[in-house]
């Protein structure tokens, strides 16, 4: 029994001491008691507590959005798949399967200023048709429906250029239903001259039940360790904020000692405190949860964003961060204390007296190493278990953070002389290095997974990127149409070709060309292609040194029977016939076609789309190309780059020519959408994650400068400059981190090999980890930066107050 819990007894009675309590109810009141002392400890005890609850709150804010993130995929990937379309058929000959609610539609989509905008036109076949999820009733001709923020960008100023291409008249407004998320750019546009010739297919209803397609199993590994190396800094953090104010507490229960506190009571009292401040944190981090959920669809971080009612976190994982909040604050308070010896004239730290013991950090990122080695090669085919993947992932990091207070200590105990704010610094660090190890431990293991990713990223670039073979210093744009034929054609190309912006366009007129007689069933007819086109277009695509207009060439390609193919269709003095498939299943008597007996053979050449062409090329005077059927026009466009919007004019034109016009960006490389996405996901998350350290690390700058209130007024009383104790706290802060991002590097490159090694791949770039360093780097510095303000008020002498 303690001198707390005496009491007098009256006279005459017995004096024997009553029989102590169980543990556990002693416990759950020391417990109550540190509530008590957080709960109304005056401002002190408030100040200590809200800066624990800051820092909680912060983390469990964004272990709240981590665990909303399934919960909004799936309703993501299902108004995705209920938007889906159901085709009815293809076929250009479609009326039998026409009915009172099917729909012609065709895919208008394009591009504005590098935002993809989803689009498409839309002709109704009879009374009831279908319409899209989010849209309430079907556009008219000349009329669309859109996306609030395309209504957005069409009314401002900004949204000039392509109100040119959507002409349409707004007549309705698409629903949270019918969007992926709040910021996507969307319409449904009706049309009265759509029909199945000019490119419209016929769908009966909307949304796709079939199975989402799987994810392959290096995007599995890649999730996570994404996931892993996100919630592991903020799960540091929060271990981290509930050790905030330890000094000041730790003389404060010095003081219980003296009325007879025993040195267990005032680890469970502290453990109290921490508590109190975590549950405090819980609710201010469900409230800022809640407000910024009803933001959500303001913020767009990389193109991402999400509606209010899609962050709803699951029930295992909050219920695990409601649970293992408040006991990590308690068991990890209670390890703290362990090294604290609190006796009734004062506290004693044991940093100095008993160093840190390096044999029980190791094992921990070893067991995670020998995790990996255990799990095996990924093979691409087989399925892959992410947990045994994530558990090693969380062993290394988690053992990286137990090792920086080792390195902290054992760098600083060896630096000696120098200038007068160094060695303020220095000295600080060798008398107290816990608390500059845990302000820092957060960006290193970030850094070290951000490192690890990287290396991931790099070694799967070649799975997840393909090389096109498209060269975009020739040509930027290649558009294609089927349904520009006749003298349209040729229009068209002259069109894009008086484009504001546009240098150069390969223009041609395609189509297929057979060898006349009568064939069997089973027996193939000799077909090949048919360009036409100017002589610089032609030149652009074959191997042609004079050209005149009115030539006509045969075009090989490289391979020898592939040039006998053509051969046996291009014969030169002989016929060929011009025909679409449209014509050959009508019964169209074909057109004939009589190639020059003089006409010359070249090589192909790949074009700006690296496509070889071969087949018969023709000048635009030996052929008419209005007459040609079925016929394909086809523009690769160059243009003028220092001319701004020279990319929407020519996007323009397309539209004016042909609504269903295919217009595609050039780029030499293409890459996995699934793999972009989840690349998405990382930036959007990192940056989090940044935004969440800097924020700790600067409530930890702040907690330590507030401690050490009374000592900097001393200092500065005894006349050190201001300037001279703000390069002290600088150099505090960067002796740590320069050993934390030391640690992070080698870690990271470390966990990096190893998972690379996994997915059996290798290391392509071993200097990944510079520009993450930096980062690193600087976000130390503009924290410094930013604590300077406060410490200049802390150094006035009315700092040397007490009570």
């Amino acid at each position: 029994m303690t001198l707390l819990d005496q009491k007098r007894a009256p006279a005459g009675e017995d004096h024997r001491p009553a029989a102590p309590p169980s543990w556990t109810p002693a416990r759950l009141r020391d417990l109550g008691l540190g509530i008590r002392f957080a709960a109304a400890g005056g401002r002190e005890g408030w100040i200590r507590t809200l800066l624990t609850a800051a820092g909680v709150g912060l983390g469990v804010a964004l272990l709240l959005v981590a665990s909303s993130v399934p919960h909004m995929l799936d309703q993501r990937d299902g108004r995705e798949r209920a938007r889906t379309e159901t085709r009815q058929s293809d076929s250009p000959d479609a009326s039998a399967a026409r009915s009172d609610t099917t729909v012609l539609r065709i895919d208008a989509g394009t591009e504005y200023r590098g935002r993809s905008i989803a689009g498409f036109l839309m002709r109704p076949d009879g009374a009831h048709p279908v319409t899209p999820p989010g849209v309430a009733g079907f556009p008219g001709p000349d009329e669309m429906v859109v996306s609030p923020t395309l209504k957005e960008l069409l009314d401002s100023s900004e949204g000039n250029l392509l109100r040119e291409r959507l002409p349409y008249r707004i007549t309705g407004a698409i629903t949270d239903a019918g969007l992926v998320s709040p910021n996507e750019l969307r319409f449904y546009a009706g049309s009265g001259t759509l029909t199945p010739a000019t490119g419209g297919h016929r769908l009966a209803a909307y949304g796709d039940n079939g199975p989402p397609e799987p994810l392959p199993p290096l995007l599995i590994v890649l999730i996570a360790i994404i996931s892993v190396v996100l919630l592991v800094p903020v799960a540091i953090f929060i271990a981290t904020a509930v050790r905030f104010g330890g000094d000041r507490r730790d003389r404060r229960l010095a003081a219980l000692r003296l009325v007879g506190a025993d040195i267990r009571t005032t680890r469970w009292i502290a453990a109290g405190e921490a508590l109190f401040g975590a549950v405090v944190g819980m609710l201010i981090g469900l409230a800022l949860f809640l407000l910024g959920r009803r933001f959500a669809g303001a913020f767009v971080v990389w193109d991402v964003s999400a509606f209010p009612s899609d962050l709803v976190p699951a029930a295992w994982p909050a219920g695990l961060v409601a649970v293992a909040v408040p006991v990590s604050a308690v068991l990890v308070t209670l390890a703290a204390m362990r090294s604290v010896v609190v006796e009734p004239l004062g506290v004693v730290r044991n940093n100095r007296s008993r160093r840190r013991r390096l044999w029980w950090r190791l094992p921990l990122p070893v067991a995670g190493l020998a995790v990996f080695a255990l799990t095996g090669k990924v093979d691409e085919t087989t399925p892959v278990d992410p947990y045994p993947i994530a558990a090693g992932a969380v062993l290394v990091l988690v053992g990286l953070a137990l090792l920086l207070p080792w390195l902290v200590e054992a760098c600083v105990n060896r630096l000696r002389g120098g200038p007068v704010p160094w060695q303020l610094a220095t000295r600080r660090l060798q008398l107290n290095s816990g608390a500059a190890s845990r302000a820092v431990s957060g960006v290193t293991v970030a850094v070290a997974g951000a490192v690890a990713l990287q290396m991931l990223f790099a070694a799967m670039n070649d799975d997840f990127n393909r090389i096109t073979g498209q060269d975009p210093t020739r040509a930027q744009f290649y558009t294609s149409s089927e349904h520009v034929t006749g003298d349209a054609a040729a229009r068209t190309i002259k069109e894009f070709r008086a484009t504001k912006g546009v240098d150069k366009v390969i223009g041609t007129v395609e189509a297929y060309v057979t060898r006349p007689g009568k064939y069997a069933e089973d027996e193939m007819q000799p077909t090949t292609s048919l360009t036409v086109g100017d002589c610089a277009t032609l030149r652009e695509i074959a191997r042609i040194d004079s050209c005149r207009d009115g030539d006509t060439f045969v075009v090989h390609p490289r391979d020898k029977k592939m040039a006998d193919w053509v051969d046996q269709t291009a014969r030169k003095g002989k016929e060929v016939e011009l025909s679409s498939y449209t014509d050959q299943q009508n019964g169209v008597k074909p057109t004939r076609w009589t190639l020059p007996a003089d006409t010359r053979t070249v090589l192909t050449r790949r074009d700006p789309l690296g496509k070889e062409n071969w087949g018969i090329m023709a000048t635009t005077g030996a052929v008419d190309a209005s007459t040609l059927p079925g016929a394909t026009t086809v523009a690769q466009i160059r243009i003028d780059k220092h001319v701004e919007g020279a990319a929407e004019y020519v996007r323009n034109t397309a539209a004016r020519l042909d609504p269903g016009m295919r217009v595609v960006t050039l780029t030499s490389v293409a890459r996995d959408r699934q793999y972009a996405s989840i690349q998405t996901g990382l930036q959007a998350g990192a940056t989090a994650t940044l935004i969440l350290i800097a924020a700790s690390m600067l409530v930890s700058q702040l907690e330590q400068l507030r401690e050490r209130k009374r000592l900097l007024s001393v200092l500065v009383a005894f006349g050190t400059r201001r300037v001279t104790l703000g390069w002290s706290v600088l150099w505090q802060t960067a002796v740590p981190v320069a050993v934390g991002l030391t640690a992070a590097v080698a870690g990271g490159l470390g966990l990096g090999a190893t998972l690379t090694w996994m997915i059996a791949k290798r290391v392509s770039d071993w200097w990944l980890f510079l520009p993450m360093v930096g980062a690193g780097a600087v976000l130390i510095l503009l924290v410094t930066l930013v604590s300077l303000p406060p410490l200049w008020r802390m150094m006035r002498p009315d700092g040397l107050r007490t009570e």
